[in-house]
């Protein structure tokens, strides 16, 4: 039984943190360092693959993240991460298609996310 509340408590704190990180103030600083830190995001950048490296870039973001969301885990950054790269290359990828398409300048997509275009530094 006891389970059971903690199981409660666990997504109710994953639905805290998640509220907190959608805020766009906090969502617009978190995209900048996210920039900043070249490694975690440029294939090209020489420490991409150095998993050291970008181990201790993560960790740099997430002690950002904890200033705001104290209960931020390594885990709840990369997952963040993932999804906004997800988000941007499915809208990114939306637009290219209707484009293909010959849609009209008119009726070409535009993008729903109010981020997409602060996460143009990923077609680097």
């Amino acid at each position: 039984m006891e389970d059971r509340g903690t199981e409660f408590m666990s997504v109710r704190n994953e639905e805290n943190m998640n509220t907190k990180f959608k805020d766009p103030e906090f969502l617009t600083q978190f995209i900048e360092k996210y920039r900043e830190m070249r490694n975690l995001w440029e294939v090209k950048h020489p420490a991409y693959y150095i998993k050291t490296i970008r181990k201790s870039t993560l960790e740099k973001l997430l002690a950002f993240v904890q200033t705001f969301i104290p209960e931020a885990t390594f885990k709840f950054v990369e997952n963040k991460i993932g999804i906004l790269r997800n988000m941007y290359r499915r809208e990114h990828n939306k637009i290219h298609i209707s484009l293909r398409s010959g849609a009209s300048a008119d009726d070409v997509y535009v993008p729903r996310l109010w981020y997409y275009d602060k996460l143009r530094f990923l077609d680097d």
